[in-house]
């Protein structure tokens, strides 16, 4: 990332940090609000899509399953205080006499947060390591993990006693006994949100402009030659893919807070496309332009789903195109270009050169 290019960055997110901290609370009623916290939960993936897309060209198209796998932990341990000391709701209905083994680690909060910050993170790097390794990349890359995507959603679906199958997992009302429901509970989350997402652009940033992002974007440009210079280039691309499922699973944690419930439908295969459109849209190269898409395009979505219920997944699909071909760079990317063609035009001999030719 080039010095300019990282100062405008830096300028970008602390205007949308303070904007996201002092306007929108100011501004927006209750619902909206919330609905603005749902789409900041996206945010997480979107960032974490810059990093293994625009900067290390890894298009994953199964984020979806961490974002769902740290919503589902977290829902684990809300379900769990809820319902204590019975097994929760759902479990009763499907005649499940004992809680499953593996919820045992979740009637704690600290290993609740623990797992959400390890497990995914651990997943995504023991497969895409072994993917690396046998040199998969590109396209086949993203149709296994739009595979991988389908199957994790069909796999919970079918395991209704244990995860509450198509229904998801909801019904809780408190976080170690604290209200999560109520305008002061949620506005209350909503400034945590701000404030881990703050980190995350900031961790996402220091990434980009560090040695090991340098060395990222030379495997994404010419993986052959850093390879043949010693590095290796499996266990780097694995460990950038394990950092955004880190990303997207506390994103996923967000949601489940905020949205109340999590279900199969937020790791499945449409889902973890649209996380990469919140990127594209705001630019693959840009972490505030990720924060910026998902925001735009989930208040775009709620009003398209409101507006045209059985077609405004077409409507996406058509940005997405759009973006593609009109503006690869996305929105940061515009932004970038008119700053360039205004600091050439206020520079005197860039005109002079312009109107000698």
């Amino acid at each position: 990332m080039g010095t300019q290019k990282l100062k405008l960055e830096l300028v970008s997110a602390i205007a949308v940090l303070l904007v996201l901290l002092i306007v929108v609370p100011a501004v927006l009623d209750p619902f909206r609000l919330n609905l603005m916290s749902k789409y900041l939960a996206f945010a997480f993936v979107a960032i974490g899509v810059v990093l293994t897309w625009g900067y290390g060209g890894m298009l994953s198209l199964g984020q979806g399953i961490f974002f769902g796998l740290g919503g589902y932990m977290l829902a684990m341990f809300l379900k769990l205080e809820a319902s204590a000391p019975e097994l929760p709701d759902f479990m009763v209905w499907s005649s499940v006499e004992q809680l499953p083994f593996w919820w045992a680690p979740f009637r704690q909060f600290g290993w609740t947060v623990v797992l959400i910050a390890v497990l995914p993170a651990a997943l995504a790097y023991l497969f895409s390591y072994a993917v690396f390794k046998k040199r998969v990349s590109g396209v086949y890359f993203s149709i296994i993990t739009l595979a991988l995507a389908l199957t994790m959603t069909v796999l919970i679906v079918g395991q209704q006693g244990d995860t509450g199958g198509a229904n998801g997992i909801t019904d809780f009302r408190t976080l170690m006994q604290m209200p999560i429901t109520g305008e002061a509970a949620q506005r209350t989350l909503y400034l945590v949100e701000v404030v881990a997402l703050g980190l995350v652009m900031g961790l996402a940033l220091f990434v980009a402009r560090s040695r090991f992002g340098k060395v990222l974007i030379a495997i994404r440009d010419q993986e052959g030659r850093v390879r043949f210079s010693g590095y290796n280039t499996a266990h780097i691309k694995a460990a950038v893919f394990a950092l955004a499922a880190f990303f997207a699973a506390l994103g996923g944690a967000f949601y489940t807070l905020q949205v109340g419930l999590i279900a199969p439908n937020a790791m499945g295969v449409v889902a973890s496309i649209e996380m990469v459109i919140f990127a594209a849209v705001g630019g693959r190269l840009s972490v505030v332009g990720a924060v910026v898409g998902a925001v735009l395009v989930g208040f775009l979505r709620s009003y398209l789903s409101e507006s045209f219920p059985e077609s405004w997944l077409y409507f996406l699909g058509a940005l997405f195109l759009v973006v593609v071909l009109v503006l690869p760079h996305g929105l940061f990317g515009v932004l970038d270009k008119w700053l360039q063609a205004r600091k050439a035009l206020s520079n005197p001999s860039v005109r002079t050169d312009e109107v000698r030719a």
